[in-house]
């Protein structure tokens, strides 16, 4: 039995769903990402999980235990806000020993527990200070401690990293996981970012219009998206117009052999920008627009099938200029073709 159980999680709002009979399972120690644009759904999963929104219908059970039947308090989740929702009056430490002094945890047990909630998070030397002098990566510290240091069953994160600058956030990230893995204890984030869940989660749940169009780990539904839009927001892509004629894929003026199982006619074609290579033969175009990356070089290419992006990784050699000629090359198995909202 799935330690989080969650099926047929539907929430309306009059005619509207915000979360459409969404069905997930989650194993103990999972970290667990729902992954989406705004007004997919995915914070409305997680306030219905902790309690804070209740379900139209479906059920939701964790351990075993019924939840939908349970009040918030008594649910045993450790919750990370966006905000982090700290108490400005109340220094690290306060904040910290909060939940333990509303469960009664005696004094000395709530100091020994607090010193090390705050020692795995890295804010041993921090405990007497006030969030007002602290940084937010080390506020998101304390929140996150905070959560943790009431033993919680599964620990519920809704975009806590979303308030920090792009190199402070990349750094929390490798902490927070290195973190949930010293504790073992099972993640659900919700988040919107497609490389911090990614890099964070065991699987991902890609969630459009209140539903999962895909649940699956990190790396197989970016290399198999089961939809043109998982495609398109796990990452770049390219999705181009082709059509299937006979056993032939064509895409532009140029033709591969056609996948298996799908029908004859307009297809749509995805295709990751670096798994696209320049050649001395392959689909004809001029290079619209370059810029240089760092660690990679990206390119924009007219083409007859339209506007192709390419990604190349920057290994010194020298690159197309704009506006030269060139052909692009990939490979027939690195195409997702669609037809009909469905990916082979």
């Amino acid at each position: 039995m799935s330690f989080l159980a969650v099926d047929g999680l539907t929430k309306r709002y009059g005619g509207i769903a915000a979360v459409d009979q969404l069905s997930l399972t989650v194993e103990k120690g999972e970290f667990v990402s729902l992954l989406g644009p705004s007004g997919c759904g995915k914070t409305t999963t997680l306030q219905m999980i902790a309690g804070f929104v209740e379900p139209s219908t479906g059920t939701i059970t964790l351990d075993g235990m019924n939840l939908l039947a349970t009040k918030p308090a008594k649910r045993g989740l450790g919750i990370v806000f966006q905000s982090y929702a700290l108490f400005p009056h109340m220094n690290a430490t306060e904040n910290v020993a909060f939940g333990l002094a509303m469960q009664g945890v005696p004094r000395t047990e709530r100091n020994r527990r607090v010193a090390e909630a705050l020692a795995l998070v890295g804010l041993a030397e921090f405990a007497g200070r006030f969030p007002r002098s602290m940084s937010g990566g080390q506020q998101q510290r304390v929140a996150l401690a905070r959560a943790l240091v009431i033993r919680p069953r599964m620990l519920l994160l809704d975009e806590p990293l979303s308030n920090l600058d792009a190199k402070l956030r990349e750094e929390m990230q490798v902490e927070l996981r290195q973190i949930q893995r010293s504790v073992g204890i099972t993640t659900l984030l919700v988040t919107h970012d497609q490389a911090e869940a990614m890099a964070l989660s065991d699987r991902i749940v890609i969630m459009n219009k209140g539903r999962a169009e895909q649940i699956a780990r990190p790396d197989c539904a970016y290399e198999q998206p089961a939809s043109p839009f998982v495609a398109s927001f796990l990452g770049k892509t390219n999705l181009l117009a082709g059509r299937i004629a006979a056993e032939t894929l064509s895409i532009g003026d140029r033709d591969w052999p056609a996948p298996r199982g799908i029908a004859m006619g307009a297809v749509t074609v995805t295709l990751r920008p670096e798994k696209i290579g320049f050649a001395d033969t392959g689909l004809a175009g001029t290079v619209r627009t370059r810029l240089f990356l760092g660690s990679q070089w990206l390119f924009q290419v007219d083409t007859s099938a339209g506007l192709i992006l390419v990604v190349r990784q920057n290994g010194g050699d020298a690159m197309p200029q704009e506006g030269a000629a060139v052909a692009l090359a990939w490979r027939a198995e690195d195409m997702r073709v669609a037809r009909d909202g469905s990916a082979a």
